[in-house]
């Protein structure tokens, strides 16, 4: 698998700043990957997005698109890429038909709009005022936008943050299919379970450097008790026990258990992307939206 990013010793200070806000960071975006990015507020993710998606300049290092340095493409890059940011940016006077059609005419290859407002369910809003839309709205929409342009490659940043469950659902499966056919995606997001439900590999950043890069199932692995949890009823009470899974099935109390008792529930050690996030950046989620 090719790699379509590659990053090498990205440093980047503002101009206001003493320390650089990034300090050094490694990492690559394989073709045809869902690449999650995480990390606490402050910690560089947003400067990292809008420097590889040539928002920002004159940072330190090296990118690498599709094999050439980043500094040396024009505005055609922005053919391949489309981007989702966290604030949906719209014309609130104008129609969501208005707004996309003004869009795509910035671009060379078009998406059928009219497919991606229907998967979405705004088709029969498309007339509406977007400052009539609701915020769920606006998202789904950012997502429309995102398309217009039938990019390689998505950059979405909290892609799903106040849905419900069946529209946040529309846009996840959307996202696997775009992987599905090929395309590429950079994910930021704070919600874990989209993260662990989505992406192939995951990186976490704090304080400007990265302190973690693998797949959401080997940091589970590596992060998590190697045990095996039961709970079982007896005499109108729930015992849990544990046991080591190494042997397993060579442990005569658990068989014996798993033969005699009546078990309520069974489950591995398996740690959380959640709980992994708290031990590698040392803030909790509900701290980053203070």
């Amino acid at each position: 698998m090719n790699n379509i990013f590659e990053v090498k010793n990205l440093q980047f200070k503002y101009h206001k700043n003493q320390e650089n806000v990034l300090k050094g960071l490694n990492f690559e975006i394989k073709e045809g990957e869902i690449f999650g990015f995480l990390g606490p507020s402050g910690a560089g993710k947003s400067t990292t997005q809008k420097i590889i998606i040539k928002i920002l300049e004159n940072y330190q290092g090296k990118i690498l698109f599709k094999g050439e340095d980043l500094a040396t493409y024009d505005n055609q890059f922005f053919e391949d890429i489309g981007v989702s940011f966290e604030m949906p940016i719209h014309f609130s006077k104008m129609t969501a038909m208005e707004n996309m059609t003004f869009f795509q005419q910035l671009y060379q290859k078009k998406a059928d709009i009219e497919k991606l407002m229907k998967r979405v369910g705004l088709w029969e809003d498309k007339d509406r005022m977007v400052g009539e839309y609701s915020k769920g709205m606006k998202i789904r929409l950012n997502m429309v936008r995102a398309l217009l342009n039938q990019p390689n490659m998505l950059f979405l940043d909290e892609p799903t943050n106040g849905l419900d469950p069946t529209n946040a659902k529309i846009l996840k499966d959307m996202i696997r299919e775009f992987r599905e056919a090929g395309g590429t995606v950079f994910i930021t997001s704070h919600i874990m379970a989209d993260i662990d439900q989505l992406c192939d590999r995951v990186a976490f950043i704090v304080n400007g450097e990265i302190k973690e890069i693998d797949s959401p199932r080997n940091l589970k692995i590596r992060y998590g008790q190697s045990v095996v949890k039961l709970e079982y009823s007896e005499n109108n009470k729930i015992i849990e026990k544990e046991f080591p899974l190494e042997n397993l099935g060579e442990n005569k109390e658990f068989i014996n258990l798993i033969k005699t008792k009546n078990i309520e529930t069974i489950h591995s050690g398996e740690t959380t992307l959640e709980d992994i996030f708290i031990k590698v950046t040392g803030v909790k989620l509900e701290d980053e939206s203070q």
